[in-house]
């Protein structure tokens, strides 16, 4: 069988996408672990099937590297917008299905798109670090200096660690360059390695700041390894965030076939 397929990446964080609006394909999870193998396939953090949904335009099924299906993928989101778009689904404005429910999203030119995210209402803090889901679950971290700090090795520690078996945790790592500005690193479960840049992660980040006081900005921007994404939201409460936005960069990287 052969199978037509498209790579994205949204700031660095790419994925192989696949049109299954007529249903044809079935993926096992060791054939999806083959697809975004980086040495033996074609090289991924993830891949996405783009289905047709009864109410919405369409419906984002997503799996991590490891070929297991995961929560919400924020720059994943945000690639399989300009898919959708590139197959004439849609034009500027949209609304999707995605695992975590419904998300807006609207074309701001031919390389970026903004996602509309889910409300965040509940987030647990400590002076070590802070626990948010942001439609996927995120430990946050404060560093003075990335640099040090090695990703893989502490970022696999912690999600690993008891306290978030069996389902694990995405780890984010931020750095403060301004109030308007935050570096940030991740380390993403299912991937089990530091990717160029996390779109929930980022949120989940962005958020964080504002909540700990490191800011009073309602619009960040958020550094990665990948390129900048924007974060806005407004602070209701002490933790209630609502109208929460992740923008940036998406490039349709290359169209192939892969055959199995």
């Amino acid at each position: 069988m052969k199978i037509t397929f498209y790579k994205y990446h949204g700031a660095g964080n790419d994925f192989v996408i696949v049109d299954d609006r007529k249903l044809n394909y079935s993926f096992s999870t060791n054939e999806i672990k083959e697809i975004c193998d980086r040495k033996f396939g074609i090289g991924s953090d993830g891949f996405i099937l783009l289905r047709n949904h009864i109410k919405y335009d369409f419906e984002m099924i997503y799996y991590n590297s490891d070929g297991k299906t995961s929560t919400m993928c924020g720059n994943g989101g945000r690639c399989i917008v300009a898919f959708a778009n590139y197959l004439k689904i849609i034009k500027t404005n949209t609304v999707f299905q995605a695992i975590d429910g419904a998300h807006e999203a609207i074309i701001i030119n031919d390389s970026s798109v903004l996602l509309k995210m889910n409300n965040i209402d509940h987030i647990s803090s400590n002076e070590n670090y802070t626990f948010i889901d942001s439609g996927s679950p995120h430990h946050v971290i404060e560093q003075s200096d990335l640099n040090l700090v090695n990703i893989k090795e502490k970022g696999s520690k912690i999600r690993y660690s008891k306290m978030y078996n069996p389902q694990g945790v995405n780890v984010n790592f931020v750095q403060k360059v301004s109030s308007k500005e935050f570096m940030i690193r991740t380390y993403e479960r299912g991937v089990e390695d530091e990717t160029f840049s996390c779109g929930s992660g980022a949120v989940a980040s962005a958020v964080t700041m504002r909540y700990l006081g490191r800011t009073k900005q309602n619009k960040i921007k958020m550094k990665t390894l990948g390129g900048d994404l924007i974060i806005c939201f407004e602070f209701e409460s002490s933790k209630m965030f609502s109208e929460i936005t992740l923008e940036g960069p998406v490039k349709q990287v290359f169209k192939g076939i892969i055959s199995f």
